[in-house]
């Protein structure tokens, strides 16, 4: 097993929680877990992997993010659906918004004869424009 970053865990928590404006006590009240145990967070102790999981959802994290810190990547930033208790949104990182644009890309030129370079990107970026006003992509 990798070994754990809780430094950069701690850190990522406690920007977040005073990015949302949250105090330590707001914070743990809301997640549902002890004053000290959000601090042993923000102070990069270990802590029940429980305990991640109830600190995400008020740091409006996706489920995993804590474990994915301390694994070295970026916690996923979700935002609470209207209209549908419980159910969060993320948003579609730069990186699929390109791939979806190669991926039209590679298409285009597979299925079509005669389409210049210039249209080819045209084309792909029209998708990306639909696919974003139909609301199946962000960004």
């Amino acid at each position: 097993m990798a070994p754990r970053d809780f430094d950069a865990l701690a850190q990522a928590v406690k920007n977040r929680r005073i990015e949302l404006g949250y105090g330590y006590k707001t914070a743990a009240k809301q997640a549902g877990i002890a004053f000290e145990t959000w601090k042993r967070i923000e102070t990069g102790q270990r802590v029940r992997d429980l305990s991640y999981s109830r600190a995400e959802p008020v740091l409006h994290w996706a489920p995993g993010s804590c474990i994915a810190v301390l694994g070295g990547k970026s916690p996923v930033l979700v935002t609470p659906a209207e209209g549908a208790s419980g159910v969060s949104i993320s948003p579609m990182p730069a990186e699929a918004l390109d791939a979806v644009k190669d991926v039209v890309q590679l298409a285009a030129i597979a299925t079509t004869s005669g389409l210049t370079a210039d249209e080819i990107r045209a084309l792909s970026e029209k998708v990306v424009a639909d696919l974003k006003e139909k609301g199946f992509l962000d960004g």
